[in-house]
């Protein structure tokens, strides 16, 4: 499986990611460790969108804070690097695709990440893994 992850990233040209507590989202909760994973630089905190696609080489999900009745299942994970991408796609270039069931992948990643701000982990279609490798 394929999964996208939305975050804030410190070192964009990092060979290694490890994010913790990180929110799932749109089937985000099955990400298991040899997923691939492509990593977008929010842009709320400074990113660029899409910048590397990697591994999965560790998750372990977070457990619920008690007394909480609606929470989004939250996981923590590393990455390694397999390679950094060589053209841009984040929110600028997604923006203009809103006609949600138009099948265009640009439009599921629009849907699932730029919809809502919130930074998170969504699982992605075959459609969109071969659309985003076109970016390295």
């Amino acid at each position: 499986m394929a999964f996208a992850i939305k975050v804030g990233v410190s070192d964009p040209q990092a060979t290694t990611f490890a994010f913790s507590a990180q929110k799932t989202m749109y089937g985000g909760k099955h990400i298991a460790e040899g997923d691939t994973i492509f990593v977008f630089a929010s842009e709320n905190e400074g990113g660029q969108g899409l910048i590397a696609r990697g591994i999965v080489t560790s998750v372990e999900a977070v457990a619920r804070k008690p007394g909480i009745l609606r929470q989004t299942p939250r996981v923590s994970l590393s990455i390694s690097c397999t390679a950094f991408a060589k053209r841009r796609l984040g929110r600028r270039e997604l923006k203009h695709l809103t006609k949600w069931n138009d099948g265009q992948p640009g439009t599921e990643l629009n849907f699932k990440f730029y919809r809502q701000a919130t930074n998170k982990i969504v699982d992605i279609s075959d459609e969109v893994t071969a659309f985003l490798d076109g970016f390295f």
